[in-house]
């Protein structure tokens, strides 16, 4: 499955039965819901058996991590990223989620989601009437009680056997080097016994041995739990079992490490030290002593390491979030804020960035940091309207790449419904709703705010938003078929606020839809020449999203003159980009174009491929084969082509085949081979 594990912090032991339970269950049931409680290993058994059955699915495994999601919006986007969908559809994304996973057979894994239950449940619920090639893993506290579900609930290792002992003993091996001596394997049988075999707690102990001789550890942890039984306190005993185990790790810690823990929790994802620095940092918490004190907490087992950062596993995030209430509603909300205020100069540096050669690794950013960037929306919506309208309008092109249109849509709508809110800010989120609007092919609401949007900005002599909206206003105009408004809206603007072509990322945008209308109206040689000197721009810069365009425009410009082999390099140079940026649409449109130049260039067999390989990926965007109105007669042109060359039976078996590949994996093979 894509994406590391930070779960995995230790060797997968036991579980043969149960794994081998879960593995027949999938192959007979399309709800497989495996429950427990926090701590017991739910999460690491789930992804194992996930891993195992792959083979099991032509179209594979899915994993979406449900730990922090806060409501129904953020489930469906979570889904739809870990299905890879980049929906850019009008439809309710319940919806399309169902089409779109309709004629696959895969295996989706849904792992937590307590924080939304009923959501979780309505989704699976529809998933499985609507997708009747679809497997649903779950992993979850409670079953979904939905019909014709498989209910496995997973208790603790057998604790006096010997996977509790080889899981306690390779945590220890973990903090010291000569891991247990001979002396001391009766003391942790006995200290794997107490525990009940509760993984988490295990892990818990274990971490402790690099500070407390082992029969010592034995000796407090006997102490712990006795006096929890004697003062009579309620639940089931493994649940009392783990929650003393991490109340006494949390003893452990020092005073100021256990404020981090609590401040940590702020966080819906993985987190880095900078991030925790500035959010974290504060009273006790000295900025300079925050990685002292991520490193402890790792040695303790609360962190897992991620990346380049550290995340936190759900049980031990409750916990923590329970210690922040009880520093009080103030102490939460500074907190909230200065996770906002992060966030929030993060997306305006992002932006400001836009033009230049970080622009790939903030798209990345975009991508990974949603959960982020989504709570900080919120909070700023509610408590700092003016800069929730900021933000949302900065993020516009990073969120429709990374398939959060609909998410961007709902936060502009949202926004703009602050009356006091006036200037830049404005205009701009309504251009970008506008923008919204037009990939969601609703042209007279993008058109009506386009010009909304211009108006303010003439109003008030915003030279970037006359430019944004113009470049709206030009989209719109493109996609409907009326490159000559798109170019006199686009001129007008760039006449207005004159300057360099690469001055803003506005004034390249509006330049990038000159060109694309010059082409639409067949004036080549004008389209060619200014794409590319802009094109050589971008280069320079370091940019690739308009670099993108430029090198796409360039591969029909020459496919037009009938020049295949120029064709093919500009529309595989765009898909280079296109995959820097990870953007779904922008692939799916530069491969119908890569299939006509293949088609040009003698490659029928390939370009049918290419063709289907095309059609999967207009799948991911919730659309069929969409772009400028001038792109559809180049597609039927070449296909027409190719399908004389290999005869309809043979086009139609090579398209097919491209069909049933996994087309990302099979693209990218393709542009990192010989060409």
């Amino acid at each position: 499955m894509p994406g590391e594990n930070p779960y995995a912090q230790s060797t997968f032991v036991g579980r043969e039965r149960e794994r081998s339970a879960l593995l027949d269950a999938l192959r007979v049931r399309h709800l497989v819901s495996l429950t427990g409680p926090g701590g017991i290993g739910k999460t690491r058994l789930a992804r194992e058996v996930a891993a195992e059955a792959k083979g099991t699915f032509p179209q594979g495994v899915r994993l979406a991590d449900l730990g922090r999601v806060r409501d129904t919006g953020q489930l469906l986007t979570e889904v739809a990223r870990a299905v890879g969908l980049a929906d850019q559809s009008a439809r309710p994304r319940a919806e399309a989620l169902c089409a779109y996973l309709a004629p696959q057979r895969c295996l989706l894994v849904l792992d937590s989601g307590e924080q939304v239950w009923d959501a979780v449940r309505d989704l699976v619920g529809d998933l499985l009437t609507t997708c009747p090639g679809l497997t649903v893993l779950l992993s979850a506290r409670r079953p979904l009680a939905l019909a014709e579900e498989y209910v496995s609930t997973l208790g603790p290792l057998p604790q006096d056997g010997p996977e509790a002992f080889a899981l306690f003993a390779e945590g220890v091996a973990a903090v010291r080097p000569a891991g247990l001596a001979p002396g001391e394997r009766a003391v942790a049988a006995r200290i794997c016994a107490r525990l009940e075999g509760i993984p988490l707690a295990l892990e818990l102990a274990a971490a402790q041995a690099a500070r407390l001789p082992l029969d010592e550890l034995a000796r407090r942890l006997d102490s712990r739990l006795d006096t929890l039984v004697a003062e009579g306190h309620g639940g089931p005993d493994r649940h009392r079992t783990l929650r003393t185990t991490i109340g006494w790790s949390h003893e452990l810690c020092l005073p100021e490490d256990r404020l981090l823990w609590a401040r940590l929790t702020v966080f819906r994802g993985p987190f880095d030290l900078q991030a925790v620095r500035e959010v974290c940092a504060g009273g006790p918490l000295a900025r300079a002593d925050i990685a002292a004190g991520l490193d402890r907490l790792l040695a303790c087992s609360v962190l897992r390491r991620h990346g380049r950062g550290w995340s936190m596993l759900g049980t031990l995030a409750e916990y923590g979030g329970q210690w922040l209430e009880r520093l009080g509603t103030d102490a939460y909300e500074a907190l909230a804020a200065r996770h906002a205020a992060y966030f929030a100069r993060l997306v305006r540096r992002a932006d400001e960035e836009w033009l230049g050669p970080r622009q790939i690794t903030w798209f990345r950013w975009a991508r990974e940091a949603y959960g982020e960037v989504s709570a900080a929306l919120t909070y700023l919506t509610e408590h700092r309207p003016d800069d929730a309208l900021d933000m949302a309008g900065r993020l516009v092109f990073f969120w429709a790449c990374c398939g959060r249109l609909h998410e961007m849509r709902a936060r502009l709508e949202a926004a703009l419904k602050n009356p006091s809110a006036t200037g830049p800010h404005r205009t701009r989120a309504l251009w970008a709703l506008g923008v919204a609007y037009a990939l969601h092919g609703e042209y007279g609401a993008a058109a009506e705010l386009s010009a909304r949007g211009a108006g303010t900005a003439e109003r008030e002599r915003d030279r970037e938003g006359m430019l944004g909206a113009a470049y709206a206003g030009g989209l719109t105009a493109l996609l409907t078929g009326d490159p000559l408004r798109a170019l006199a809206l686009a001129q007008a603007a760039l006449d207005a606020a004159p300057g360099p072509d690469t001055g803003s990322p506005g004034r390249l945008r509006c330049l990038l839809v000159r060109v694309f209308a010059y082409t639409a109206l067949g004036e080549r040689e004008r389209a060619r020449s200014e794409a590319e000197r802009l094109r050589a721009r971008c280069l320079a810069l370091g940019e690739r999203w308009t670099l993108s365009y430029f090198d796409y425009q360039l591969a029909l410009v020459h496919l037009g003159e009938g020049r295949a082999r120029p064709a093919l390099r500009y529309a595989r140079a765009a898909l280079e980009s296109k995959r820097a940026i990870e953007d779904s649409f922008g692939t799916a449109l530069c491969l119908d174009v890569l299939a006509a130049t293949l088609s040009a260039a003698g490659q029928a067999e390939r370009a049918a491929r290419m063709a289907g390989i095309a059609e999967t990926f207009w799948t991911t965007t919730g659309h069929p084969q969409r772009g400028t109105p001038e792109l559809a007669p180049v597609r039927a042109r070449y296909e027409a082509l190719a399908r004389q060359s290999l005869g309809d039976a043979r086009w139609e078996l090579a398209r097919r085949a491209g069909r049933l590949t996994d087309a990302r994996e099979a693209l990218y093979s393709w542009l990192d081979g010989p060409g």
